[in-house]
């Protein structure tokens, strides 16, 4: 049996005009698995999380209710950073001293986020989210040279011991960061977008610590890997208490977009940048447009 919480209308009307009758809740949680799987396996390979596929796929494809999408999505969002987060900090992508500064204040912007969500319309949601990632997607494709030997440290950056190295063929390659500042401040924005969109704002950190901070793109979207978890888990403790994390829907969302995130973890080491810009930048913008037209015409 469907669950009425769950399903929008529209879907309910799709599921009594027979479009799904032909496929019992096994068939359709195994649906939701693999389209699951496919988004931790991008967001395991740019650094988005997961959660950036998984309400578009929820709301557009399947039907779902945003908030209950938002819900199942923030926990799939840590059980990406938890499966891929491991493999990245082992092989010394991530920036731990980073992550941990830069978390700080994307908890803190998650909890409002979470609390706003809760009395904002499910169309204004999907507009946002749509113009978000439109704009991520916009940023991402901006070229800016990978290595910049001429790149010099901000005073903070050296203060809190930011700077580091990146591992390649040749050997580890330093690296400096600058515009901390800058950086800090769209962290907060991001935990916002985290709590009022369920999307880990994996987009808006690997844009910050990548355009503003300078940080190479590797490194933006393995330490983005390692800090959603705990933003998604800010969050996620708001719409818990809301009722608006169901375990049926959850659950084959959390074991796909986990099997997904730990092969996209293997694939992004061989890969090069140029390739994961092009991806991440081809799959926000699409997904953007599928939301911000839906949300204007009121469909979510």
């Amino acid at each position: 049996m469907y669950n009425p919480y769950i399903f929008s209308c529209t879907t309910q009307d799709k599921v009594e005009q027979g479009l799904w009758s032909g496929m019992n809740i096994l068939e359709f949680t195994g649906l939701i698995g693999l389209g699951s799987l496919l988004a931790g396996f991008l967001g395991a390979l740019t650094g988005l999380g997961g959660g950036v596929v998984v309400v578009p796929m929820l709301t557009l494809l399947f039907g779902v209710n945003i908030r209950y999408a938002i819900g199942a999505s923030l926990v799939s969002v840590i059980a990406t950073s938890s499966g891929a987060a491991a493999a990245y900090v082992r092989e010394g992508y991530s920036n731990i001293r980073i992550g941990m500064f830069l978390e700080t204040a994307t908890t803190i912007g998650a909890i409002a986020g979470a609390a706003i969500a809760m009395h904002v319309s499910g169309s204004a949601i999907a507009i946002v989210f749509g113009l978000v990632l439109l704009y991520s997607a916009y940023l991402s494709s901006r070229h800016r040279e990978e290595h910049d030997s001429n790149l010099q440290s901000s005073k903070l950056a050296q203060k809190l011991k930011l700077n580091g190295t990146l591992p390649t063929p040749e050997g580890k390659l330093p690296y400096n960061v600058t515009g901390v500042l800058a950086g800090y401040s769209l962290m907060f924005g991001a935990g916002v977008l985290s709590g009022l969109l369920g999307i880990g704002s994996g987009a808006v950190k690997v844009l910050a610590m990548d355009q503003a901070m300078k940080i190479p793109f590797k490194v933006s979207t393995t330490t983005s890997n390692f800090m959603i978890g705990v933003t998604a888990a800010a969050s996620a403790g708001v719409y818990l208490s809301r009722g608006f994390i169901d375990p049926g829907l959850a659950m084959p969302v959390m074991l796909g977009v986990l099997a997904g995130s730990l092969l996209g973890s293997r694939i992004l080491i061989q890969t090069e940048t140029k390739v994961l810009r092009i991806v991440f930048s081809a799959v926000i913008a699409l997904l953007g447009l599928e939301m911000l037209y839906k949300g204007l015409a009121g469909r979510i």
